[in-house]
């Protein structure tokens, strides 16, 4: 299930200052070591310390393998590689220069397989995390009201 809380754009210079959208909520977030634990209490045989120790691998061989301008696809979950963030475009190949025009470097993960967008929005269910103060009228007792202001996070909610 993915809970969601519903948010105002509150920044004075976006087009889409004072509509609401929503956000997933985050509850927590795994990292190896939990991933390991959970993936062991799922009929195998490998405990926890093994299944540690081959994501531990595999994490670094995808950077390596990433730096090294290469695709990395871990199938039914995402492909991940290198994008390239540019500050502006140059008028020519001429006038290129990677000090004028690329600002840097990004991770870039495209979901694959069983793990497509299409294939989440069949499956994926929402639901509201909680109820709280919305447009003045009160809805829930979640402190902190509803303005749902997103605190100037430069995020674009249509994608």
């Amino acid at each position: 299930m993915i809970r969601y809380k519903k948010y105002q754009v509150t920044g004075e210079n976006s087009p889409l200052k004072g509509l609401w959208y929503a956000r997933p909520v985050i509850e927590e977030t795994f990292d190896i070591e939990r991933l390991a634990k959970h993936m062991s209490n799922h009929n195998t045989p490998y405990s926890s310390g093994v299944i540690k120790g081959v994501l531990t691998d595999m994490v670094s061989c995808t950077k390596e393998l990433i730096l090294d301008g290469k695709n990395v696809k871990m199938d039914d979950l995402a492909i991940f590689s290198v994008g390239i963030v540019s500050k502006k475009g140059a008028k020519s190949a001429a006038d290129f220069s990677l000090a004028n025009n690329v600002k840097g470097l990004k991770l870039r993960a495209r979901a694959t397989g069983e793990l497509s967008n299409a294939q989440i929005n069949l499956e994926g269910q929402m639901k509201e995390a909680s109820m709280y103060t919305v447009e003045g009228s009160s809805s829930g007792n979640t402190p902190g009201g509803g303005s749902g202001g997103d605190g100037g996070l430069d995020e674009n909610p249509l994608g």
